[in-house]
């Protein structure tokens, strides 16, 4: 182990559930209004994954109303409470941006 990987270690999370892309997942988030702390739920189809380790991200789209949303979260943020899968899906390739077409 290098000494990023020795530094990086207690902020990893260890209660993620394994998901891929496509699957349909349900994210909490720990929103701050006014002072105050709520869980929000984002959920939607993740059609992205990169990075590795403390740095990884996934993308998750949705359509609300007609119009596609698309966020990007850390995985191990302190702001996510869990992640929730709902439906698993295979996908056929890596990244699912043809998505934003549809």
């Amino acid at each position: 182990m290098n000494k990023v990987d020795i530094c990086e270690k207690p902020y990893l999370k260890k209660n993620i559930q394994k998901f891929d892309i496509g699957d349909v997942v349900r994210v909490y988030l720990k929103v701050v209004e006014a002072g105050t702390v709520r869980i929000q739920a984002f959920e939607g189809k993740v059609i992205a994954r990169k990075g590795a380790s403390l740095k990884q991200t996934f993308t998750v789209r949705r359509v609300s109303y007609g119009v596609g949303i698309e966020k990007t979260f850390q995985l191990h943020s302190p702001n996510i409470e869990r992640i929730e899968i709902v439906k698993k899906d295979k996908a056929k390739r890596a990244k699912l941006y043809y998505l934003r077409k549809k």
